[in-house]
């Protein structure tokens, strides 16, 4: 019997599995993501299942189907092993995976099997009848898979955790799931702006449910770190380093509270060996560019900075922020990061091309491209000395509505300098009608409303302003 193509297509998408769950590649770096997924298998016991499964479906957006198929069998020995009294219950995510990737293969009759095999265990599985199934574990897999394809899937990643969480409350892996997306979703709102809720609730409980987790216990010792709470925070890491001295994961973010902490080089040494266990990962090379880059900017303010060693500082930041958007060409803080790094080497060509690079792409979020312009403007402002430039890409960060951390730091800094050129006696139409722009972009019309027509009095036939004034009177 040949298998209808389209019935077959209907059927693969009621099927929970990563094929359905909308992960897009243009978040990831595939190659990064691959690296990150094959150290967790090698460090970490207990996760094969899940790590198997996200392994085929990166496997199969690398076009790499029969890897993807190889990795589906070693899903399913783990399957045998771990569950061998609830097999089908288990094996739902895997059967649909192995459904997609044979469809993709055009090798419909086996994508044709699997499909049933999924919608019969479903049927006996099920109380409903319909056969529609919702097992807690299911969301939990759909919230780790979200978790690792980064800050566009966290929200997502909380609701499926929540949602897992309604079934088993005390589950120690959806509450770590649940508190680790909190926990990322924090520290999203802090960077970029938007609802702070605070996730410390929620790492307690999963710091008690979990006792062996150090990689849960260390994201509680950042937040609480975050609190002011560092002393508290620290037991908790150095607890880590007793129970899991060679697991990567734990030690970055290990590395993390103590360059936090200002507690540089004890950081390095941690990243250092985190990266000898993997060698590839492109998180521990951000961070160790991140403590060379702190380095470098702590001597730059001692008063005769030993230039051999400022530059070797700024060097190695560089090496390892290079790796970083080598290996993750959608890292856009690590180009932040870059080039900063290249302007307190004074090496200001190349940090200008990194600048232009990373703002000439389309891909970058509105809320990371408001940081970019910022970290541009400040750079054209306090290297370059220019101040109509700086002028310039504050106001670029002001119009991307996002309303975020940098949103408001690029006003701060434009209204000081504008405001700091007027009253020095600078106050010429130009940089009264640029704070009028200002002010009607944050919506303070009626501020705006007064530059504007003091500007047009200093500069009677200007079209721009007498526009501005004239749109701003008539929306009041």
């Amino acid at each position: 019997s040949t298998v209808s193509k389209d019935s077959l297509k209907t059927s693969l998408l009621q099927l929970e599995c990563h094929f359905t769950w909308a992960l897009l590649k243009k978040h990831v770096s595939l190659e990064a993501l691959e690296e990150t997924i094959l150290d967790h298998i090698k460090f970490l016991v207990g996760y094969e299942i899940r790590d198997y499964n996200m392994l085929s479906y990166v496997n199969h957006l690398k076009n790499s189907n029969e890897e993807a198929l190889e990795n589906l069998k070693k899903a399913e020995e783990a399957i045998q092993k771990r569950h061998p009294d609830e097999i089908a219950r288990r094996s739902l995510t895997t059967w649909g995976n192995y459904a997609w990737i044979y469809y993709h293969m055009q090798r419909y009759e086996e994508a044709q099997t699997y499909v049933s095999k999924v919608e019969n265990s479903c049927k006996k599985l099920s109380s409903t009848a319909d056969g529609k199934i919702q097992l807690p574990e299911i969301y939990a897999e759909q919230g780790w898979a979200l978790l690792r394809f980064g800050r566009n899937y966290f929200e997502r990643a909380k609701n499926c955790f929540e949602k897992a969480m309604k079934s088993e409350p005390d589950n120690p892996d959806f509450n770590a799931g649940y508190a680790t997306a909190m926990y990322r979703l924090e520290g999203d709102a802090q960077r970029y702006g938007g609802e702070v809720r605070s996730c410390l609730d929620a790492l307690k409980q999963a710091v008690e449910l979990n006792p062996k987790d150090t990689t849960i216990a260390a994201l509680f010792a950042l937040e609480l770190q975050r609190l002011c709470r560092g002393n508290e925070g620290e037991r908790y890491i150095e607890e880590g380093l007793q129970k899991t001295p060679d697991f990567p994961v734990f030690l970055r973010h290990a590395a993390n509270f103590y360059r936090k902490k200002g507690e540089v080089n004890k950081a390095v040494e941690i990243l250092k060996k985190a990266l000898a266990l993997t060698p590839k990962s492109v998180v521990l090379h951000h961070q160790l560019g991140l403590c060379y880059k702190f380095k470098a900017l702590q001597l730059k303010k001692t008063r005769h900075s030993p230039q051999e060693e400022m530059a070797n500082l700024v060097q190695l930041a560089i090496f390892h922020f290079k790796t970083a958007i080598d290996k993750k060409p959608v890292f856009f803080n690590a180009y932040r990061d870059l080039a900063i790094t290249y302007a307190i080497g004074k090496r200001y060509e190349e940090a200008e091309e990194i600048f232009q690079k990373v703002l000439q792409r389309n891909d970058v979020d509105c809320d990371e491209k408001q940081d970019i312009y910022f970290n541009y403007a400040h750079f054209q402002q306090f290297h370059m000395k220019s101040e109509s430039k700086a002028i310039k890409y504050y106001i670029e960060g002001l119009k991307i509505e996002t309303n975020s951390y940098s949103r408001k730091k690029c006003s701060e800094a434009v209204e000081t300098l504008l405001k700091q050129k007027i009253e020095s006696g600078l106050g010429d139409a130009t940089n009264i009608g640029t704070l009028g722009l200002i002010h009607n972009l944050n919506g303070k019309k009626q501020e705006a409303i007064e530059c504007y027509e003091k500007a047009i009095a200093l500069d009677p036939n200007n079209e721009e302003y007498l526009n501005a004034l004239a749109e701003l009177q008539l929306s009041i």
